[in-house]
């Protein structure tokens, strides 16, 4: 039995203030990580101006507090709130997720770093998927019994075009026997975020949580690109004149994300990925567009999470 594919009038051009108009998030309590710069200040922006509470999750609170004291100012919501968290610490991670009381309706894991140089966390993970993935595997972990409690949570997991750099090489996730490239990193870590998604959807459904993730587009000038100086042979879609992707503004790149966490359009619907405020179509060879089948594979999501399982249990 196949499943239609979900589509909403919204597409590339919409903003997150556009796809969220008219709802009343009274009652709400949203996370979004990396809420203190691009694409998660837009989606807090978005959720406090539909009355949520929002707490923004990064690593440097004292940036984040011009931040929220702005989107206090411009939605006149004061349950903006700041707390810190390092997803490649898993202490930090751990001490988040326990100091939080309560329901838990929307958690947005935006975060993420991008084509680093080779760097590893202490126990020798590769940076960009104990970001990426591991840290918010973690996180949104800890968070279940609170998404449980809310009823009808909803997780959004933001991925990336750059998933089509790369499936996960399960044999050598880590990069200890292959040669680190920053973009094979990456992609392989965007991969695992749409499998977290898959899985998870599938094994929280009864819980009433769902779970998808996105391609937000290509949005320039972001603290996700500081690493581009430093690396090499980026793939042409980030060239200013490609049209592989669609490039966006911090509020059309949002968009998508908010879309997710809030509307009704999307009730009920998890395991998918969306791209331009719509369910993807599959990739085609030669068009940097739409999702890979190995990012949806179910024996693949089931692996990744037990491969995960088992990397959080290492001492």
């Amino acid at each position: 039995m196949s499943i239609s594919r979900v589509t909403t009038p919204f597409g590339a051009q919409s903003t997150a203030s556009e796809v969220i108009a008219g709802l009343d998030l009274t009652g709400y309590r949203a996370i979004v990580t990396g809420g203190g710069s691009g694409i998660g200040t837009e989606t807090a922006r978005a959720l406090a101006g539909a009355n949520a509470e929002v707490t923004l999750a990064v690593r440097n609170v004292e940036a984040a507090k011009a931040v929220a004291e702005e989107i206090i100012g411009v939605t006149g919501n004061d349950k903006v709130r700041i707390e810190p968290l390092d997803l490649a610490d898993r202490a930090s991670i751990a001490a988040f997720a326990t100091a939080w009381h309560g329901p838990l309706h929307i958690l947005v894991d935006n975060a993420g770093i991008m084509a680093t140089p080779e760097l590893r966390t202490p126990q020798g993970w590769e940076m960009q998927f104990a970001t990426n993935h591991l840290g918010h595997f973690a996180l949104t972990g800890g968070l279940h019994d609170a998404l449980a409690a809310a009823g009808t949570a909803r997780v959004v997991v933001v991925s990336s075009v750059g998933h089509l750099n790369g499936q996960i090489v399960f044999d050598d996730i880590h990069f200890q026997r292959r040669p680190y490239d920053p973009w094979e990193a990456y992609g392989q870590s965007k991969t695992a975020n749409i499998l977290f998604a898959v899985e998870a959807a599938q094994r929280w459904a009864d819980d009433g949580i769902t779970v998808n993730a996105l391609n937000p587009g290509r949005i320039p000038a972001t603290n996700l690109s500081r690493h581009m100086g430093a690396v090499q042979n980026a793939p042409a879609s980030f060239e200013p004149d490609s049209t592989a992707v669609s490039w966006k503004t911090p509020a059309q790149g949002a968009a998508t994300s908010v879309l997710l966490a809030t509307s009704p359009l999307l009730e009920g619907v998890g395991g998918r990925y969306f791209e331009d405020c719509n369910e993807a179509e599959p990739h085609q060879p030669g068009i940097r567009r739409g999702v890979a089948s190995y990012a949806l594979d179910p024996g693949n999501a089931e692996r990744l999470w037990q491969v995960s399982l088992d990397l959080l249990a290492e001492r």
